[in-house]
């Protein structure tokens, strides 16, 4: 923050700190780490992106409606501006605030305050941006269809309103939570194709047999490969399979 606010009060922020501390104590995410963790990392994200104080308070507040704090505390002890920015976090929808309303690049070049629409999008895509660092945690399902999402909406409007940095870091961590799944997707689909190469009779035992191989390697890399090492042994496989003496010998 002193990067882009040098004179600005940090009291204010640590204020914030304390509160988010008092109110999500206790509270634990999937990984284990208290809740603060994520409450502190969003706020940095936000700073980083060049955010002034009310906007990095409200991102260390963003989810304390999520805690037993009481309504209206919020308002009173850091200004309605927090509070509609919290308000706005929880319930503006990524894919309807204007891109006409943006221009990250043109408040930090003129050092202008943020309209309401660029701090809500700014801590929104921070909370993401975390969130897809500590997917991990999270079941496969709900992982994939955040992955999903991330790549397929946040990280372009990242983009396009000038944050192309946490752009890709979003789109890197959503590639890497899909990619593995679409490779093992393709390559089992692989694997049942070739089999239509060997005798009707034999095909379910190889499927049954590859598919039980390539689920136990665990990199985009080594599936490949095995897959490659069928696909150039199938035509052998299957003329072996299919000579006289052979089948004579098998059944």
């Amino acid at each position: 923050m002193r990067i882009h606010h040098p004179d600005a009060d940090t009291a204010f922020i640590r204020h914030a700190h304390d509160e988010a501390a008092l109110w999500h104590a206790g509270q634990t995410r999937r990984s284990g780490d208290p809740f603060i963790t994520h409450c502190v990392a969003v706020a940095a994200i936000v700073a980083g992106i060049g955010m002034p104080p009310p906007v990095i308070c409200a991102a260390l507040l963003h989810d304390i409606d999520d805690s037993p704090c009481p309504p209206g505390r919020v308002t009173k002890h850091f200004g309605q501006e927090t509070a509609d920015l919290i308000s706005g976090v929880r319930t503006a929808r990524l894919d309807a605030i204007p891109l006409s309303a943006l221009n990250f690049g043109r408040a930090r070049a003129q050092a202008l305050r943020p309209t309401h629409e660029e701090a809500v999008l700014a801590i929104r895509l921070a909370d993401r941006l975390h969130n897809m660092r500590t997917i991990a945690f999270v079941a496969p399902t709900r992982r994939y269809r955040v992955a999903r999402e991330t790549i397929d909406l946040v990280a372009p409007l990242a983009r396009a309103v000038g944050l192309t940095d946490v752009s890709r870091e979003l789109h890197d961590l959503s590639s890497a939570v899909l990619q593995p799944a679409s490779s093992a997707v393709v390559t089992t689909r692989a694997l049942t194709v070739l089999t239509l190469l060997l005798p009707a009779p034999t095909r379910a035992r190889w499927r049954e047999e590859w598919h039980a191989e390539i689920a136990t390697l665990a990199t985009c890399r080594t599936r490949t490969c095995f897959t490659l090492r069928v696909l150039l042994g199938t035509p052998r496989l299957s003329w072996t399979l299919r000579r006289p003496d052979f089948r004579e010998r098998r059944w």
